[in-house]
């Protein structure tokens, strides 16, 4: 392991000073670099701009939460870098490592005590038209929320077979390691994450029948209006805004030919996490 990359939340490390205690655990052992607009720190690190920090990239270390890890998981999906989770957050599923167990946790990075978790992602395409409007890969999930006071109608069909429709708030459709956020929430039930399928839970249903759905992860998912009427909503991907949506778009949902690789360090389980976390 030759070169780390840093990646900090500035509302979570307020002052940086956990970043600056982490360059300084890694100095004289790897390659640090951290994206240049943060040059001004003076850290003894190399700087560079965002498009080029995952270039010969062997691990990459998130300071923040799992929000944070979300921010970095498509580029380290596609690049097949491993992702270590600082938590400086409130619940940490993926970012595990306690602020005061930096130095253990590095040490047996650095000495490869380690072991990498494999996530599937999804990839979420957007239809205006017949034709691709967008392609985005989440680790987490995608949700279509309405825009407007009123409920939105919801079609969700499976390799051509029709599995609900739902009248509500929006729809989550959320991977195993999204299960335990937003689609938690909304009562989804909670699936280990290392496991390949997809949820489909709806927000806040005015459906007296409406349950989360489980399908499977090699079977696309079309989610479409159910009125054609009056429809608007957005979607967001891993908790981002990427598309407005109207009556005649069209959402696919498939599993991604990319990973992201979660590094574990200890022998704390999933289940271990999860009791701790939401007890």
């Amino acid at each position: 392991m030759k070169n780390i990359a840093i990646i900090p939340n500035e509302s979570k490390d307020i002052g940086l000073g956990v970043t600056k205690n982490l360059i300084d655990i890694l100095k004289g052992r790897v390659n640090t670099k951290m994206e240049s607009r943060f040059m001004k720190t003076g850290f003894d690190v190399e700087f560079c701009e965002i498009d080029k920090i995952y270039d010969n990239t062997d691990f990459v270390i998130v300071l923040g939460g799992d929000g944070t890890i979300l921010g970095v998981a498509e580029p380290c999906g596609k690049k097949n870098i491993p992702i270590l989770g600082i938590n400086l957050g409130t619940v940490g599923f993926m970012a595990e490592v306690k602020v005061e167990d930096i130095k253990t946790a590095i040490n047996s990075l650095l000495d490869g005590n380690y072991k990498i978790e494999k996530r599937m992602m999804m990839k979420v395409t957007v239809i205006k038209g017949g034709r691709n409007s967008g392609e985005y890969h989440a680790l987490n999930d995608a949700v279509i929320s309405k825009k407007e006071s009123s409920m939105i109608g919801i079609q969700i069909h499976s390799q051509g077979e029709k599995i609900n429709e739902y009248k509500a708030d929006g729809l989550i459709i959320s991977t195993p390691t999204g299960s335990t956020g937003y689609s938690l929430s909304a009562g989804g039930p909670v699936a280990d994450p290392t496991m390949e399928l997809f949820i489909a839970s709806p927000i806040c249903a005015h459906m007296l029948h409406a349950r989360p759905a489980l399908m499977p992860s090699n079977k696309e998912i079309l989610l479409t209006p159910a009125d054609k009427t009056s429809f608007s909503a957005a979607l967001s991907v891993d908790g981002d805004t990427k598309e407005h949506l109207s009556a005649e778009d069209k959402v696919l949902i498939n599993k991604s030919q990319y990973y992201v690789s979660i590094a574990k360090i200890g022998n704390q389980s999933f289940y271990d996490v999860l009791i701790d976390k939401l007890k």
